[in-house]
């Protein structure tokens, strides 16, 4: 359906249209974590289902010699094909509501669209970093292969950033240089906004020293846990068909029905690109 039969249909004019698309649009991008270290790939076009994924092992070195003879190729141990399911979230516009704005000449409230696009974020999160059993999609955090480092107590100062260093060392020590993105559960965030001991700077500075792609939070990150990772798109990508958009749906008893929709799948090609942070206490 095109939009201008949405707007007919949704009883919406095009100026409406717009706000509604910019209220999703502006609470989405609040909320997405994922998308801010890892690159898009796509869009690949509404109809495709499936994407290939080309998995490699560890990282191997160029080659170097006098007349350039032949080497070795990097090719893929592994080559998967993906599922890219559909991410979506239903609200509802009341007709009364509507009419009133009409009548009051005051804006619509869209906070219902907001509320859905959060949600529809928080999937997409959720859908990177931990993936799908039921898609089979591996995330960040579960991906065969990936490295991990048993955290210390970050109670104690200093911890922290002990812990990305060596997190960020085991990296090196895999070929992966960088730059570097560490996501970290809401708790241990919290944790590392404190002056580091003998300094008179909080230990995330530090960290961000380092973590030159970004140090972010999310509540798709189990408690106690966190990631480092080398988010280079030859490590990874967010393999995307659509990209969020919002659709009318129905009209039923008067009252209008959208969606805010998207199809994404993760695509993790060099696992030890990952090293999470694994909770001491576990």
């Amino acid at each position: 359906m095109d939009k201008a039969t949405q707007f007919h249909e949704s009883s919406l004019t095009r100026e409406e249209w717009q706000e509604l698309d910019q209220t999703v649009f502006e609470s989405i991008k609040k909320q997405l974590v994922g998308r801010r270290i890892i690159d898009i790939y796509g869009p690949l076009g509404e109809g495709v289902q499936s994407v290939t994924n080309d998995i490699y092992g560890a990282a191997e070195r160029g080659a170097i010699s006098f007349h350039g003879e032949d080497s070795k190729l990097s090719v893929p141990t592994s080559r998967v094909t993906l599922t890219i399911p559909l991410l979506y979230k239903d609200f509802i516009l009341y007709w009364r509501d509507i009419q009133q704005a009409k009548t009051l000449g005051s804006p619509i409230d869209f906070s219902a669209s907001a509320n859905a696009a959060q949600q529809c974020a928080l999937l997409e999160d959720d859908l990177i970093f931990n993936g799908s059993q039921e898609f089979n999609i591996q995330g960040i955090m579960n991906v065969k292969g990936k490295l991990s480092h048993i955290r210390s107590d970050w109670m104690e100062s200093g911890n922290a950033f002990s812990d990305v260093v060596e997190a960020r060392n085991k990296l090196l020590r895999m070929g992966h240089t960088g730059p570097y993105a560490l996501v970290l559960s809401p708790e241990l965030y919290a944790l590392v906004h404190r002056v580091h001991q003998g300094t008179h700077v909080l230990e995330i500075e530090h960290i961000r020293e380092l973590m030159t792609a970004g140090v972010f939070q999310s509540p798709m990150i189990k408690s106690g846990t966190g990631v480092v990772l080398d988010a280079g798109k030859q490590n990874l990508d967010l393999a995307v068909a659509s990209d969020f958009d919002t659709v009318f749906l129905d009209q039923d008893n008067m009252n209008y029905y959208f969606r805010v929709y998207e199809a994404i799948v993760p695509r993790i090609k060099r696992p030890t690109a990952i090293c999470t942070l694994e909770d001491f206490s576990e």
